[in-house]
């Protein structure tokens, strides 16, 4: 088995669950995080308490079926100690971090408030759970990666950082918070490359696209609304981040830019993925 380690946050369900079985497919052993340790606890979701299906101890025994180990650590985003904290614990545990993937985002209220409504208070939030805490991450692994003279760092962006909103939040569109902090974000692997150019580090912003997820599904937003936006699968997007820790993109997808995930997973023909929690 490769001695390769992949970290990634919100691996309980979604995107972050599907990559943490498609990277342990590849061999990979993966340090999962999220706020769901056990299916049925009860969290902070687009502002109210809800229990949502997928937990770390599900994806932890996909993994499993994959014959590779995966290290469950119980962590909220919006605690950036909690973070740092499980990131060295991944770190003594296997003592090397080769892949990061900062793929949880803010899920609480003020994402998708009109910017006269969102509050300092809901701001901070979500800066702290998508700006602060990825960088605490990326901070706490890269010395490792430096030394090594390789690793890879992904950060998860959106679609809504970098174009304009067709209508208001609350007909369809999206509001000033959320973007503006996935913006941000998007900053950081710019940075990373021109000051460790020389040091074996590949860092990409990658872009999924419309992908239904659960959060999504408690908010009543079906499948069949989602279809008018070509939705892409979270799985098809997993393929896609296994195939990056491992290969360089092509220099006609503008890397040093965003990586648009629908459309180079389907030149790579992963958009029919399979799903394999469960499996």
């Amino acid at each position: 088995m490769s001695e390769k380690v992949a970290f990634i946050t919100g691996a309980s369900r979604g995107i972050g669950a599907e990559t943490a079985v498609a990277l342990a497919k590849a061999g990979y052993r993966v340090a999962i995080t999220a706020r769901t340790l056990a299916e049925g606890e009860s969290h902070d979701h687009l502002g109210t308490a809800t229990s949502l299906p997928g937990s770390l101890k599900a994806t932890a025994a996909a993994v499993s079926n994959q014959g590779s180990e995966a290290l469950c650590l119980k962590a909220d985003i919006l605690d950036e100690a909690n973070i740092i904290d499980a990131a060295k614990q991944a770190i003594a545990h296997f003592g090397r971090v080769d892949l990061l993937f900062n793929n949880a985002v803010y899920q609480g209220a003020g994402n998708q408030e009109a910017l006269l409504d969102v509050t300092r208070k809901q701001l901070e939030a979500i800066y702290q759970g998508n700006v602060f805490t990825p960088l605490a991450l990326i901070k706490t692994v890269l010395p490792g990666m430096l030394e090594r003279k390789q690793g890879t760092i992904i950060n998860m962006l959106s679609y809504t950082a970098f174009n304009n909103p067709p209508v208001p939040a609350d007909q369809g569109g999206w509001g000033f918070a959320y973007p503006s902090s996935k913006a941000a974000l998007g900053r950081m692997a710019g940075s990373l490359r021109a000051e460790h150019a020389e040091a074996g580090l590949r860092c990409f912003n990658l872009e999924p696209g419309t992908v239904v997820t659960e959060v999504m599904k408690a908010a009543g937003i079906t499948e069949e609304v989602m279809k008018r936006f070509k939705p892409c699968t979270p799985a098809a997007i997993a393929a896609l981040v296994r195939w990056l820790a491992d290969n360089d993109p092509l220099t006609e997808w503008h890397p040093e830019e965003i990586l648009r995930g629908p459309a180079i997973a389907k030149e790579l023909e992963l958009l029919k993925t399979p799903s394999l929690l469960g499996a």
